[in-house]
């Protein structure tokens, strides 16, 4: 990989097949309210899911959930709530995290589902 932005477009184009793979629909990716960014934006049946994306290389000293400290929930939940009234959705909003780690030439990811809730 050549940069950290090379890295963490390759790891969101990993999350989307995933995802896409386990039925959901991508319906935006990288949404900007302000200078708050959503990775990515799916459906799942009646679940608009709000998708962060977290890419790193090995070593990982921190868990996925330990890598999104309370301001990201916090601006991560603030542009859902803009997303969700611009669009007038009347989905159940969930929060999920897709880990990637790029580990000696192979992907390891984990899909974190409700990784975090709208009640900051």
């Amino acid at each position: 990989m050549d940069s950290r932005q090379d890295l963490g477009r390759e790891g969101e184009d990993q999350a989307a097949r995933y995802l896409e793979q386990q039925g959901m629909v991508i319906l935006e990716r990288n949404w900007r309210f302000g200078h708050k960014e959503i990775d990515m934006i799916a459906r799942e049946g009646n679940n608009l899911v709000i998708v962060e994306v977290k890419t790193r290389t090995a070593p990982v000293r921190e868990s996925p959930e330990q890598a999104i400290p309370r301001e990201k929930r916090r601006l991560l939940i603030s542009a859902a709530n803009a997303y969700v009234r611009f669009n007038r959705i009347s989905l159940d909003v969930r929060f999920d995290v897709v880990n990637i780690v790029f580990r000696q030439g192979k992907v390891e990811l984990t899909h974190i589902r409700d990784a975090f809730y709208a009640t900051l």
